[in-house]
């Protein structure tokens, strides 16, 4: 009997699972439909329009020094790995997945390109497994203090109408710093130490490593901040900036909507229409996606199409 209950909590229970995603996604979906009819998208363009070139220029050169740094994240799993992989081949790998990812989400572009393309070029998948672990790692390590700084030190104007207060956020904040101080004590007094989580080894990298992990991330979460900043040309406070930056990111993976599409516009609008109008707002950060997500993944398509020729001739020299 007990056979029998858990054969069929098998078979519904992955249709109940999948159905549920759905619905939320729908939901979203229609969500982001209603709030975008009331959205003068005229005055959304003219915004965009009204834009500097001067502005344009340097929000897209913060944009490039972000893919830039981002790119050299698998370089700290190379060094732990000793792979063979040459640093222009890995940093085009990085800079091909990252930009893949923040449109396509992380399975297929964080993951699946990262797996596809470094299999192609002659690395094992545990080496893959534990150089895109590292720079996971590396990635929300630098949140963590970035996040952890803004919310505690300098909290949120959150709007007036809303009948909550920035306690919560300030203790969120020191949770998230203590976390990131915790990483890196286990990184001075372990290092070299090896845990094994389902299956997987971890090996803690030590102090300088970790160091270096948590200022590589934090200058880049740092640098993501400045791009919006700019493009909404100083009415809001950069800390302030990077604070609604750092919620959107979050609300973005929980939401498993790909591009963070909607969800990103959705918590600027709540946290910020109060500071500026909706249109000057949604202007920039149209803009935004426009460096940060559509740019990047053009030259990325170009850059995997190169790789895949790459990787075809090294395939046929070796056959």
């Amino acid at each position: 009997m007990s056979a029998a209950i858990a054969l069929t909590r098998r078979s519904w229970w992955p249709w109940a699972r999948r159905a549920a995603m759905w619905g939320f996604f729908g939901l979203i979906a229609w969500l982001l439909v209603k709030q975008a009819r009331t959205i003068a998208w005229d005055e959304v363009l003219d915004a965009i329009r009204a834009l500097p070139a001067s502005t344009l220029f340097a929000a897209g050169a913060l944009a490039a020094c972000s893919f830039a740094l981002y790119s050299t994240y698998d370089l700290l799993g190379r060094h732990l790995t000793k792979h063979g992989l040459g640093t222009g081949t890995v940093m085009g790998v990085t800079f091909i997945s990252y930009a893949f990812n923040l449109n396509l989400g992380s399975l297929v572009g964080g993951v699946a390109f990262r797996y596809r393309l470094y299999s192609r070029l002659g690395l094992g998948n545990e080496t893959i497994t534990r150089v895109l672990g590292f720079s996971m790692l590396t990635n929300w390590l630098g949140y963590l203090v970035v996040a952890g700084a803004a919310f505690c030190f300098w909290p949120l104007a959150l709007p007036p109408d809303w009948k909550i207060d920035n306690e919560g956020l300030r203790v969120l904040g020191a949770v998230l710093l203590l976390l990131a101080v915790a990483y890196v004590a286990l990184c001075a007094l372990s290092k070299g130490r090896v845990w094994r989580v389902r299956g997987h080894e971890f090996r803690a990298p030590g102090l300088s490593m970790a160091l270096l992990q948590l200022a590589m991330s934090c200058l880049n979460w740092s640098l993501m901040g400045g791009v919006i900043w700019l493009l909404l040309q100083g009415r809001v406070d950069y800390p302030q900036v990077l604070a609604v930056l750092l919620v959107a990111a979050v609300a973005g993976v929980v939401t498993h909507v790909p591009a963070g599409l909607g969800v990103l516009e959705a918590v600027f609008v709540a946290l910020l229409s109060h500071q500026v109008a909706e249109t000057k707002l949604l202007g920039a950060l149209l803009a935004y996606r426009g460096l940060y997500y559509l740019l990047p993944l053009a030259v990325a398509t170009l850059g995997y199409l190169v790789t895949e020729m790459r990787a075809r001739r090294l395939r046929a020299g070796h056959s």
